[in-house]
């Protein structure tokens, strides 16, 4: 039995929603409480919805009850602080898990590449329902910045750059594609991240915003590439040596739980 997946995921793994008013709305994410918690680079989180109704970042299959990222429950003194992060997390009628603000610090090019990684949406999720996916939306406005999408983690052929201003809305298989957020600052970066369950009302959120699967990568210059791409290389190598030299075999990523 397959799980329920959106169409507009199959081709590239991706959608660009219609840019969002984002100086409309209130700089809420700056009111919220903040957990360490390293992800893809150096950062924080603001959990608004979690597993235990807590402010915590564990993942939902970890610890009592262990469960699929859904179902997940508000966070009542962080609710009251994001008004309008819980509406637009809400906005799709979609199941919500998992539901925080990210604080990236800034990150080079090459040590994104280095972060990239897959999360761990769908652990203990029964097949024959929906398939779990992730909602980003950029409060901060990162003109700079761009998210990295790659199918192979150390394959820079067909890798896809998304480009961050205030607003920018993705909708993303994040189990399926390698990601991470080239950021060069000087200011952290601020994005809401939502996990949400495939389906009809996601389906029809994504026609409703004008979705797209394909977009023309943010440019760049080959020698930039070509660094990040070398950075990768020497950082993954050094740690594959390091893992080696305690007994490890292979080293096989641990997807994030962020």
């Amino acid at each position: 039995m397959a799980y329920i997946k959106s169409a507009a995921l199959e081709e590239t793994g991706y959608v660009v929603l219609d840019r969002y008013d984002q100086a409309a709305d209130p700089k809420e994410w700056l009111d919220l409480e903040y957990v360490d918690w390293k992800s893809s680079g150096d950062t924080r989180f603001a959990p608004i919805a979690s597993k235990t109704g807590t402010v915590e970042c564990g993942g939902f299959w970890t610890g009592e009850n262990p469960r699929t990222d859904k179902d997940g429950l508000w966070i009542d003194s962080q609710v009251a602080k994001a008004p309008n992060l819980v509406r637009r997390a809400l906005e799709p009628g979609s199941n919500v898990g998992r539901c925080r603000v990210i604080e990236l610090q800034p990150t080079p090019y090459g040590e994104t590449l280095y972060n990239l990684h897959q999360d761990d949406n769908n652990r203990l999720n029964p097949e024959g329902t929906g398939w779990v996916v992730r909602g980003f939306f950029n409060l901060s406005d990162d003109q700079d910045s761009f998210f990295v999408l790659r199918d192979n983690r150390t394959d820079p052929d067909g890798e896809v750059r998304i480009a961050l201003p205030a607003g920018a809305q993705l909708i993303i298989d994040t189990q399926r594609l390698w990601h991470a957020a080239y950021h060069p600052g000087p200011d952290p970066r601020y994005c809401l991240i939502t996990s949400w369950e495939s389906g009809p009302q996601l389906d029809d959120y994504i026609a409703k915003h004008h979705g797209v699967s394909r977009i023309e990568s943010v440019q760049v210059s080959d020698e930039f590439l070509a660094e990040g791409q070398r950075i990768q290389d020497e950082k993954l190598a050094a740690r594959a040596a390091a893992l080696a030299a305690r007994g490890e075999r292979e080293w096989k990523p641990v997807m994030s739980e962020a």
